[in-house]
């Protein structure tokens, strides 16, 4: 376990309704969105993660008290397009709803014991948090399909094979392991992260004409920050340091 709260710039947000599996009711999609849109506003806060407990991630949306359709999604910040990283931190159960919000964040880090499914579909409920649009982008539409059609469930090392999952941890070490890569993301120049992830969300659905042009006006938003500098004389500084100690 991690023996230190993170920095500021990691902002831990967690669905916390442990006896539901964290599953989301309206209360909780409204808490969710508000805290989302909170961080992308706080100039101190750099990275998210979105977390349950080591039980369940997110066991989807609570049927006994449906969340309501709204532009941020049924599930809270699903339709959220955020100018910051979000990661998810898995444990346990993430399954219907809960694998739409973890395939909304962009890095997702599960503990082995981790359980997903779309298992919606064996109770005639939709995909509506983003799932037909981010799953087939995340795995492939192949893959896509096989985990929306069936509603089957796989468990962290398949998640890890297919794509859904970027790295696999031991069981109850998700959320320490997450804010090891939040406090990793947050420490190297901002500017570069910012537009390096915007530029590679925007190439969708551009031609690769324009996906190279919106590439290169966000490369030169990096090039031209005032701080620029700072990272290449600090590059050079490196390079001179390594070449004295023999290393290249």
């Amino acid at each position: 376990m991690v023996s230190d709260l993170p920095s500021s710039a990691i902002r831990i947000v967690r669905i916390d309704r442990p006896e539901r599996r964290n599953a989301v009711d309206s209360a909780t999609a409204e808490r969710l969105f508000r805290e989302f849109t909170a961080f992308d506003h706080d100039p101190e806060a750099k990275v998210a993660i979105l977390t349950g407990d080591e039980a369940a991630f997110c066991a989807g949306a609570d049927l006994t008290d449906l969340p309501r359709l709204r532009e941020s999604g049924p599930m809270g910040p699903t339709r959220l397009e955020l100018s910051k990283p979000v990661l998810a931190a898995i444990e346990g159960w993430c399954v219907a709803g809960g694998v739409e919000l973890a395939a909304w964040a962009d890095v997702r880090i599960a503990g082995a014991g981790a359980r997903f499914g779309c298992l919606e579909r064996r109770w005639g409920v939709p995909l509506i948090d983003g799932g037909t649009v981010r799953l087939p982008r995340i795995v492939g539409l192949g893959r896509a399909m096989d985990l929306m059609l069936t509603g089957r469930g796989f468990d962290a090392t398949e998640a890890e094979r297919i794509g859904f999952v970027q790295r696999v941890v031991p069981e109850g070490t998700a959320l320490d392991a997450a804010i090891e890569v939040a406090e990793q993301i947050a420490s190297s120049p901002w500017p570069a992260v910012v537009h390096d992830r915007l530029s590679a969300y925007e190439s969708y659905g551009l031609s690769l004409a324009d996906a190279l042009a919106n590439e290169d006006r966000h490369g030169r938003a990096v090039i031209f920050d005032p701080g620029f500098a700072d990272g290449v004389a600090q590059f050079q500084a490196d390079q001179a340091r390594r070449r004295a100690e023999g290393r290249r």
